[in-house]
């Protein structure tokens, strides 16, 4: 092994040698990806991060090599010196003839390099999996050994794109005045939406620190000191159940800055996003959303909707727009047509006592999606859609298929609908012969996660979007103008919708303390394919409205001094406006890379019950420790 390293050192990366590099010495350094002996020749594909290349021993070009290649096993580390060479024909016995040796699937596959001396840095046991790009492990396994997981290709191409994506951030938010600025991981608890990890103090006993679910407060504090732009690619906390794109601990590209509007922040991470993608994909997003002439050159301009639409049509504040199928409510119409028969939609109609449809705050909601002819769904398939349906809390999921003049066939909607109300809702939905219309209606809540579950399931189901990945279709979306106030059913009170610092729209201020539910405000979510990427708002900077938002929250001066109080004094110091906005980092890698869950572009993820698996995190820990840190457990019993 001296020789290796000390004196021979590496010449180039596994993946690095083109045909170009013939009758060149090399010195390769990796692991044995495999070894096949073919009697006289041993070949070896030798793997590092950056590819594989094939190295024969030949006993005609050193016999010492040849030998200790005999005992050569998969994943044993080694290095090589050696000549590289063009790969020549080799007989097949599939076809019967000579062909050629070269593999087109490698980038090496030219090449070869005929081995003269050879050193052998590390043993290996027997992996407890096969390390190849398409493993058919279990999840758990491969998270145990996740040392050997991160060998396998699709592992190191999400996280060189983690890297590219994160120089790509660096670069264009310095050349766009931001300044990155560390804030604190230990922190003050307050009160949000996520639940916060909590960490003990050994020196205040019985006083806790809270980690960081954002570094919300504190980037707002840096406008207030003046530092105009800030970003940080950050580490944040948040104590909730894991699923396939959330982990407890989580990274973003937060960003804040001063004196900006809401088209302002839009360029900048419009132009972000577009050197994202250029650095990582290749893609210039440009050429998909063009900007126009008062737009800066090269960065793409993302087209934005309407909260209220987005829930109207879709469902939901994140939609796929990669295909139509849009949601029709119909709730109008069955106000208007008094239930139109229906006994379980009557009830919805009579909520409105003067005949007067509200779509501003409708108590329930009725909607349908119509399933084109050409999917030919059986009644089978349809018993599916109702059985997904109940998985989430409908009821069921009435159907209709319109047969020949409108007329409704296989549903028993059709025997007790009015046919006025009927012809209505194929005019307003547009259903066609043969199409499959599907309902649901009740509470507004549950109607729209229904259906724009449904309309995502159809849209794989038919062909539409891809089960997993981006099918190299990217379509980004802003939603903007959500309401600043949601109503909590249970405690019979308004809560903030985003966070209490979000500014409201100008013209919305008087309603504050009138109407909160009709409080539009500056938040916004940047969507792509489905998944919410990022989001963030303007925020409040003006004392005066501050005010007034905590007073339409039930929070009285004493309580927003204890829970926010730093902050309102930095404000009241002449704060400047500003807003911000957070892009969730694995997230886009793995919307970017094509992978199906945030585990597979994160080093060392936890699993969906937040267990390492590796590192057997969290454990016990001793009553020495809980002793200095002046806590108790308690025994589940």
């Amino acid at each position: 092994m001296a020789r290796f390293i000390d004196e021979l050192k590496r010449t180039h990366s596994c993946g690095a040698l083109r045909a170009s590099h013939a009758d060149q010495e090399v010195v390769l350094f990796g692991w044995v990806a495999n070894r096949r002996d073919h009697g006289n020749l041993v070949f070896v594909d030798l793997r590092d991060r950056e590819g594989v290349t094939q190295i024969v021993f030949d006993p005609e070009a050193s016999k010492e090599a040849h030998a200790l290649a005999q005992a050569l096993r998969s994943e044993w580390v080694i290095g090589i010196r050696g000549k590289v060479k063009l790969r020549g024909e080799q007989f097949s016995q599939k076809e019967g003839k000579m062909v050629s040796a070269r593999n087109p699937n490698l980038p090496t596959g030219e090449i070869e390099v005929e081995v003269l001396e050879l050193g052998v840095f590390n043993k290996s046991e027997t992996p407890p999996f096969e390390i190849t790009d398409r493993c058919d492990t279990g999840e758990e396994v491969r998270l145990t050994y996740r040392y050997l997981d991160l060998r396998r290709g699709p592992l190191q191409a999400a996280l060189k794109a983690r890297h590219t994506i994160a120089q790509a951030t660096r670069n264009f938010l310095s050349d766009n005045g931001c300044l990155e600025v560390e804030t604190p991981f230990l922190v003050k608890y307050t009160p949000g939406g996520a639940r916060n990890f909590l960490v003990p103090s050994r020196v205040h006993s019985g006083k806790f620190y809270a980690l960081a679910e954002s570094p919300q407060l504190f980037k707002q504090l840096l406008m207030c000191a003046g530092y105009e732009r800030y970003f940080q690619i950050v580490r944040c906390f948040r104590d909730e159940d894991s699923r396939l794109d959330r982990q407890p601990e989580f990274t973003q590209i937060d960003i804040e800055m001063s004196f900006i509007n809401q088209d302002d922040l839009f360029t900048v991470i419009e132009g972000l996003v577009g050197a994202i993608w250029k650095a990582t994909l290749g893609i210039d997003l440009a050429e998909q959303y063009p900007g126009g002439p008062d737009h800066p050159a090269g960065f793409p301009k993302f087209p934005r909707m309407r909260f209220e639409d987005s829930m109207r049509y879709y469902g939901n504040d994140k939609p796929d727009l990669r295909f139509d199928m849009k949601h029709t409510d119909i709730t109008e119409l069955v106000v208007e047509h008094k239930g139109g028969g229906v006994p379980f939609w009557e009830p919805i109609a009579q909520k409105f006592a003067d005949g007067t449809y509200r779509a501003d705050l409708p108590a329930e909601i009725v909607k349908v999606l119509v399933v084109p002819a050409s999917a030919n769904l059986s009644r089978k398939d349809g018993d599916e859609l109702e059985k997904l349906a109940k998985s989430m809390g409908a009821g069921g999921l009435a159907r209709a298929k319109v047969g020949a003049g409108g007329e409704w066939t296989q549903s028993p909607l059709n025997k007790m609908m009015t046919v006025e109300l009927r012809d209505a809702i194929n005019r307003a939905s547009g259903a066609q012969e043969g199409d499959l219309i599907i309902f649901q209606s009740g509470k507004a809540q549950l109607v729209h996660t229904v259906m724009a579950n449904l309309r995502v399931y159809l849209g794989k189901r038919l062909g539409l979007i891809p089960e997993v990945g981006h099918g190299g279709n990217f379509n980004f979306l802003w939603v903007v103008d959500p309401p600043l106030f949601e109503y909590d059913e249970e405690t019979k009170s308004w809560a903030a919708a985003h966070h209490a610092f979000t500014r409201p729209h100008d013209d919305c201020v008087d309603l504050i303390d009138k109407d909160p539910g009709k409080v539009l405000c500056y938040r916004y979510d940047l969507v792509l394919n489905g998944f919410e990427i990022g989001g963030g708002s303007i925020r409040l900077h003006d004392p005066a409205v501050q005010a007034k938002v905590f007073a339409a929250l039930g929070i009285d001066g004493d309580e927003a001094r204890q829970k926010f109080g730093f902050l309102l004094d930095a404000l009241k110091f002449g704060a400047p406006p500003h807003g911000g906005i957070a892009l969730g980092m694995d997230r886009l890698v793995m919307l970017l890379t094509g992978r199906e869950s945030l585990r597979d572009v994160i080093a060392f993820p936890k699993t969906q019950k937040a267990v390492d698996l590796m590192s057997d995190a969290p454990t016990a820990v001793t009553n020495q420790q809980l002793r200095d840190l002046h806590i108790r457990t308690v025994e589940e019993s």
